[in-house]
């Protein structure tokens, strides 16, 4: 396939790992526990029935963690890709209320409705809700995708529709700590 135009173009252009919330300083804590997925390791890249809807499957992998901090009331996953060529990282999920006496979801368990009960979804990239794999422009070169994953000392209120920015407010002050995982994925 030849080589895409206007993913040559925005080449050079990223959010950034700055833009990420895991950078922002009122979402520091310790990094306590461990994130892993069976279907990749850390900073390889992503299989593809993981691939965003239009193109794949969409099927969220597996994610597996060691035990969080003493006290965690919830666990919130917020996955993001910080080489999206706008100002802010595309966000592929957003999930609250997982229950932290697990130690992992099946995959596809973030589609949305859950398969898992009490997991909520806010509103990621394009206003979807749930798993939104990767869909990086042709050509642009690799896309880091992070998965970042919060133990809360209480379970975040939150509306239906909930977004990253309300989520982000009812979850400062509240982390004790946290855990990361990077996959890649790159359509040349």
């Amino acid at each position: 396939m030849p080589a895409n135009p206007l993913g040559i173009a925005l080449r050079n252009r990223r959010a950034g790992q700055h833009t990420l919330v895991w950078a922002r300083p009122d979402l520091q804590a310790p990094e306590n526990f461990t994130l892993t997925s069976p279907a990749f390791d850390h900073g390889a890249a992503i299989p593809e029935q993981h691939r965003g809807r239009l193109f794949g499957a969409n099927i969220s992998p597996a994610l597996t963690w060691t035990q969080p901090p003493a006290g965690t009331a919830e666990l919130v996953l917020v996955v993001q890709d910080p080489d999206a060529p706008r100002r802010t990282p595309a966000t592929h999920a957003l999930t609250v209320g997982i229950n932290p006496s697990l130690r992992g979801i099946p995959e596809n368990a973030l589609a949305n409705p859950s398969p898992i009960p009490g997991l909520r979804h806010g509103k990621g990239a394009l206003g979807h809700r749930g798993w939104a794999g990767p869909m990086p422009i042709r050509s642009h070169g690799p896309h880091a995708y992070v998965f970042q994953l919060f133990a809360l000392d209480r379970a975040p209120e939150l509306p239906t529709g909930f977004t990253l920015d309300d989520a982000i407010t009812v979850i400062a002050g509240h982390i004790t700590g946290r855990a990361r995982l990077d996959g890649t994925y790159e359509i040349r």
